[in-house]
């Protein structure tokens, strides 16, 4: 059967990458001072962050969903079957409101929901063109990337606790006391959910927390995984480029034992980036098909 592949641009795969790998790509949507961009189509990401560094009111909107609706109509005119991989429900009310319309297509339409965002849910990308070369149909790819969606982690430093503080996941007081002494706190992703891990005082101290505990999983939570060859290590950063080569060598100098590297650095997805801001840089590892 030919399966069609759908994501959406939060897995930070560009319209261009998409076209290269066969793939359809939903822009997100953003309401910046109340006008309407979308993500890698009338937004880029630098004027996204000039935008945003210069004080504007930046928020994030659901796709529409008559839009994907047509999107799932027309591929099915060439294809049997469409695999639809949005962000994690836990992040969006997108994913939900997939799933309940592509109840009208009789099957023809799986939505997976494998709690994932980013750089992580690009692998699930990747895991289900490779799925549906080797013939799997659109149910066996939901099954299996659900099944293994929290097979993976995020951990991101900021360098900055205003966005934070603007979206309400911290205190005013807090924020405030961050900045004066000058904590940059380090979060993780677990199951679609943004959580603190750690606090650092600088970025070196980040980077290496982040990689230590990189390598502490694949030595005990993915072991298993790391044995059989299944595991992928990937980065993302948020307007932060010089920053992010020097991550990716340290990484790869510590992982040289495991016979591992960093195989995927991608710029954050827009959606991410509007409630973590700039300099973020992030490094992850995840379950591979």
């Amino acid at each position: 059967m030919k399966v069609a592949i759908v994501t959406d641009s939060n897995s930070g795969i560009t319209q261009a990458e998409g076209k290269k790998l066969g793939i359809s790509v939903i822009p997100m949507p953003f309401l910046i001072n109340d006008e309407e961009f979308f993500e890698d189509i009338t937004l880029s990401q630098d004027a996204f962050y000039e935008k945003l560094l210069s004080g504007a009111d930046v928020s994030t909107s659901q796709p529409n969903i008559a839009s994907i609706v047509e999107l799932w109509d027309n591929l099915l005119k060439t294809y049997d079957e469409v695999v639809h991989i949005p962000m994690s429900s836990e992040l969006s009310a997108s994913t939900e409101t997939a799933i309940h319309f592509a109840e009208q297509f009789a099957g023809k339409v799986q939505v997976v929901d494998n709690h994932r965002i980013s750089i992580t849910q690009k692998q699930a990308v990747f895991d289900a063109i490779a799925m549906a070369k080797d013939g799997k149909n659109a149910k066996e790819i939901k099954e299996w990337l659900e099944k293994t969606g929290s097979e993976s982690s995020i951990y991101i430093m900021l360098t900055t606790l205003k966005y934070l503080k603007k979206g309400g996941r911290i205190t005013p007081a807090a924020a405030a006391l961050g900045s004066m002494l000058k904590i940059k706190p380090v979060l993780t992703i677990q199951g679609g959910k943004l959580d603190k891990f750690a606090q650092v005082i600088s970025y070196q101290q980040g980077k290496k927390k982040m990689i230590e505990q990189i390598i502490k999983e694949i030595e005990t939570r993915f072991a298993d995984v790391h044995k059989a060859g299944k595991l992928k290590v990937a980065m993302a950063y948020t307007y932060v480029h010089d920053k992010i080569e020097e991550f990716r060598k340290e990484a790869d100098e510590a992982l040289k034992p495991y016979g591992l590297k960093v195989e995927v650095v991608n710029p954050l997805s827009l959606s991410v980036s509007c409630h973590i801001g700039e300099g973020a840089i992030a490094i992850a590892v995840t379950r591979a098909y």
